[in-house]
């Protein structure tokens, strides 16, 4: 395995990260072990999970993907081993099963990552993550911001930070990042960052061959101003898989479970994919191969957030970390991206 620094941090955490979204929804608790066992053999010692997880989410399995990153720790003993990352849910329709106050208020905060604590069996946890803006702006990967005149809401970054900065000297949490952000969202947490708050460490926003939204705006501030972006839909829900290609629907994949996660079906998404497959079949790589050594290596990606539902899908997105894409094949994705920029809606 290949290590960064998480920003700012003598952290050294792992190029590529296990994510856990389908755990209690696609995955059993025994799966979930399975995935764990054999990420942290391969090296992996970067988890991210979230309050809200499983995706989707429903009040049935509402902390599950915690529950069983916790009942884990409690059998082997592996906290230690592991960098775990988690998240607070923000306002939206679907989180009205986790609290009734769904804003950054210190209450919440404070209701949000004690539960969290105890779901993982942990007295701490490395890097504590805000899901998506409080505010109405354009995130989950969508590429354009609305501006509506009745739009209301108060700005609470010093809030946030201090309620924050309350857990981090209780040890509860040692580091903060963000999630679903844009530029002037980051900047601002950022022009707060004093002895007082804590400062942003990371952002975990989308990024993939099909979305590269990040590249404008986000990876200059990242670059100025040292902040590692945490790359999440890397295969855009397994589309750059291939798996969905010609109209196949895998029985039990995500898109043939879950059909109205529909942000990479458009048409030209699809013409993307067949591009991108002509690139990685010339090469002697698979579509996913391809995929994720392009996010891996991108200079200001920390790590990137894989997810698979089995070992054998987890073993090849593992392995994208020793693989490394040299100038032609590069010069070809860039060909391709310009022809179409960013298809995914």
């Amino acid at each position: 395995m290949e290590y960064n620094l998480l920003p700012g941090t003598d952290i050294k955490v792992s190029k590529i990260c296990l994510g856990t979204m389908t755990w209690g929804r696609q995955n059993s608790e025994i799966e979930g072990h399975q995935q764990m066992d054999y990420a942290l053999d391969k090296g992996v010692n970067f988890f991210d999970t979230a309050e809200l997880y499983p995706i989707p989410p429903r009040l049935e399995e509402q902390g599950d993907t915690e529950r069983f990153i916790g009942s884990w720790f409690k059998r082997n003993g592996t906290r230690k081993e592991v960098i775990l990352a988690s998240k607070i849910a923000g306002p939206a329709t679907f989180t009205k099963h986790i609290r009734k106050d769904k804003s950054y208020s210190k209450k919440t905060i404070d209701f949000a990552i004690e539960n969290s604590l105890k779901r993982l069996q942990t007295d701490y946890i490395d890097l504590y993550q805000i899901h998506w803006p409080e505010r109405p702006t354009n995130f989950f990967g969508k590429r354009g911001y609305n501006f509506k005149h009745e739009d209301k809401w108060d700005e609470n970054f010093e809030e946030i930070l201090d309620a924050f900065q309350s857990h981090v000297i209780k040890g509860n949490i040692r580091y903060i990042g963000l999630s679903n952000e844009t530029p002037w969202g980051t900047m601002r947490y950022l022009s707060f960052s004093s002895d007082k708050y804590p400062r942003i460490r990371t952002i975990q926003n989308p990024y993939s061959l099909l979305n590269r939204t990040f590249e404008v705006g986000n990876a200059e501030v990242c670059h100025r101003e040292n902040v590692g972006l945490l790359a999440y839909s890397p295969l855009a829900f397994g589309v750059l898989t291939g798996k969905y290609r010609n109209g196949k629907k895998p029985e039990n994949s995500r898109l043939t479970l879950f059909p109205h996660y529909d942000r990479y079906n458009s048409e030209s998404c699809k013409k993307s994919v067949e591009a991108y497959n002509s690139v990685a079949e010339r090469n002697g790589l698979s579509l996913t191969q391809l995929a994720l050594a392009f996010v891996n290596d991108r200079p200001f990606v920390t790590s990137n957030i894989i997810g698979a539902t089995n070992i054998s899908q987890l073993k090849e997105n593992i392995g994208s970390v020793f693989i490394k894409l040299n100038d032609t094949i590069l010069n070809e994705i860039n060909g391709i991206h310009e022809t179409i920029p960013n298809p995914s809606t």
